[in-house]
């Protein structure tokens, strides 16, 4: 078979869950416990062949092989990564050439089969890369957001000057694969609005260490971490310089109040920047 992922989303990952339970975790929390599985991996080896062109690695659980993958998936590099080709075996269905899921230059050529949905879903060959893919292919670490946070600080000096941090807060419910609840807190969507507001208080601490701990620690979908990231340590390079700054949150709100486990809902919230 023949995967082609083209224009690869990093958050791919919490759409692919045909195979939980039996190739990776199918507890309530897979999403968070399979970020970090990944993550263990990979933290563990080294990428000495960076930037590869090539890789080949296992397609089995993930508890048998998810270390092995690790060491092929270390040498990819997300800063130049444009279109990733997946081909795998057909373990489902009996192929006389390859085949195709997505369509495009490739399947104009006229020598592909097409592939259909059950027999896409069915296989695990192909299934058991796209997390990896996906986890490979977010391209911005901690130390890329403290890089360009410098790179970045000679530009809030100006007073004409204004950045806009695009990003909305939690994702929550069975269609984001993120089911956080503290029962502590009461209604789910007042665990929620806590949670948010963890990462708010943060925030507005401009202290981006502790925010990059917190969404660690809960994993919270917060799609615009990356550029909330290179903000606050913008703003640490311009606090060294003597800079005094305050970024009050003045808005939280949900699209929907989560109540029971086939609700969802999505975060915002609005804050300013301000120097004194």
């Amino acid at each position: 078979m023949w995967r082609v992922q083209h224009n690869f989303h990093p958050n791919f990952i919490l759409v692919v869950s045909w195979h939980l339970g039996t190739c990776y975790t199918s507890s309530q929390y897979w999403r968070p416990q399979l970020n970090a599985q990944l993550e263990g991996w990979l933290s563990q080896v080294q990428s000495t062949r960076r930037p590869a062109r090539a890789i080949i690695a296992p397609h089995a659980g993930y508890t048998s092989c998810g270390s092995c993958a690790a060491h092929a998936y270390k040498q990819v590099d997300p800063s130049i990564t444009r279109r990733i080709f997946i081909l795998g075996p057909s373990h489902h269905a009996s192929l006389s050439r390859c085949a195709l899921s997505i369509y495009g230059e490739l399947w104009k050529t006229g020598m592909f089969e097409c592939m259909s949905l059950q027999t896409d879903e069915d296989e695990h060959s192909i299934e058991m890369h796209l997390p990896y893919t996906a986890k490979a292919m977010e391209t911005l670490s901690e130390s890329k957001e403290q890089e360009f946070g410098k790179l970045f600080s000679k530009y809030p000096v100006d007073p004409s000057h204004l950045f806009v941090v695009s990003s909305d807060f939690c994702h929550w419910g069975q269609r984001f694969c993120y089911s956080y609840y503290d029962e502590s807190q009461g209604e789910i969507h007042r665990s929620t609005e806590h949670l948010d507001k963890m990462g708010m208080s943060i925030i507005e601490q401009l202290d981006p260490v502790s925010f990059s701990n917190y969404l660690k620690k809960h994993h919270n979908t917060i799609c615009g971490r990356h550029p909330s990231g290179v903000l606050l340590n913008d703003i640490t390079e311009l606090q060294k310089n003597g800079m005094n700054m305050s970024f009050p949150f003045l808005n939280y709100a949900q699209s929907s109040q989560g109540r029971n486990w086939q609700d969802s809902s999505v975060s915002y919230a609005a804050g300013a920047l301000s120097v004194h």
